[in-house]
């Protein structure tokens, strides 16, 4: 919007939704600087949108501001907080933000205790999470949903209890749902546990026999675009879509990166590719995975020390994390991974998850 053209309400909701689409960091700062400077800078709606799309945006430290800023606040707010911290990989902040918010006398509902599990998925904290799972029962009177027991199912695998997710599941006062089970497989494939995938595989068969085309279908058919990166440039978010290794300029910081990467002790872990190919190819095929394409090429296309963002439509693998955070490390900068389940926050060699994902 130009100078001296002014915004109602109506026009703010729908600018933040377009935030929350591109997942700009760049335009939400501006803006919140047209929302501060308006009439509407104390309503309560239009913050909480906000702070979701600061959320959204891997940038917590600005949804904090708002969020300390506000006169009023609901339960919404403090959930978006609770939530958005988890998913960026603060799980001890939210659950630090929770007892405030209790301490404060908010009342919380079903919701406030997902992203709580959450939160407690994201910290890896296992005994905060059963606790308050036993808290939402007893002394908040809250109907469980299935959710909730796939929450706590998540904290156990999170933090890579699988016998205790189990021993959990097995416990339930309800039947397991497919839900459930391909929740407890999700994790056993992450942590390596080859014994309890094949037997949830085998339990998912007596749920749904076309269940079986899943495991023959883990290679990927060859389409043209099987990943879709997002890497936020100054004032706008560009698609990068992986089809071919780049050429040129990209090319070469491509090879130097991974050059270096080995020189700083990176070894693939080839157990996640699930091609039938020689040691070899499976090195490569990790190499060349979109989201360290989509890095190389943001650091060619971006300034130098600013935070690279980077927005995957899957889940990151294990050799990925491992790597990249050697990357950050590597090139000085932070690199903020958004996968479809949560943020990642790179940097000095660390990730803000604590491999908790």
């Amino acid at each position: 919007m130009g100078q001296g053209v002014s915004a109602d309400y109506n026009d703010f909701g729908a600018l933040l939704d377009a935030c929350a689409d591109t997942n700009s960091l760049e335009l939400s700062k501006r803006v919140n600087d047209l929302l501060r400077r308006s009439k509407f800078a104390g309503d309560i709606d239009l913050n909480n949108k906000l702070i979701g799309v600061y959320g959204k945006c891997a940038s917590m430290r600005d949804a904090r501001r708002v969020f300390d800023k506000m006169r009023e606040r609901n339960l919404t707010s403090w959930k978006l907080m609770i939530n958005g911290y988890a998913v960026n990989g603060n799980g001890a902040d939210g659950l630090l933000l929770f007892e405030e918010m209790r301490n404060g006398g908010f009342q919380p509902d079903n919701e406030t205790f997902l992203a709580v599990l959450s939160a407690c998925a994201s910290a890896g904290d296992v005994e905060e999470g059963v606790k308050y799972f036993e808290l939402m029962k007893n002394e908040y009177s809250i109907a469980l949903g299935i959710e909730h027991y796939i929450g706590v199912i998540s904290v156990f695998g999170e933090a890579g209890h699988l016998n205790e997710a189990v021993e959990f599941i097995e416990n339930m006062p309800i039947e397991p749902t497919i839900e459930i089970w391909q929740a407890i497989r999700g994790f056993a494939r992450i942590h390596g546990d080859i014994d309890l995938e094949d037997h949830v595989d085998e339990l998912l068969l007596e749920f749904d026999p076309s269940i079986s085309s899943e495991n023959e279908l883990r290679v990927p058919t060859k389409k043209k675009h099987s990943t879709i990166n997002m890497i936020e440039e100054k004032n706008r978010v560009s698609d990068y879509k992986c089809i071919n290794p780049f050429k040129g300029e990209g090319n070469e910081k491509f090879k130097g990166l991974n050059g270096q990467m080995r020189e700083a002790g990176y070894v693939p872990d080839t157990r996640y590719v699930l091609h039938d190919i020689d040691q070899e190819a499976k090195e490569q095929a990790l190499q060349y995975h979109s989201e360290r394409l989509a890095i190389a090429y943001g650091l060619i296309s971006t300034p130098a020390r600013t935070p690279l963002r980077i927005i995957k439509n899957l889940r990151i693998c294990g050799d990925c994390h491992n790597a990249i955070k050697i990357m950050s490390k590597i090139v000085g900068r932070e690199l903020i991974v958004r996968d479809n389940k949560r943020f990642h926050h790179f940097k000095d060699g660390k990730c803000s998850c604590g491999d908790y994902w």
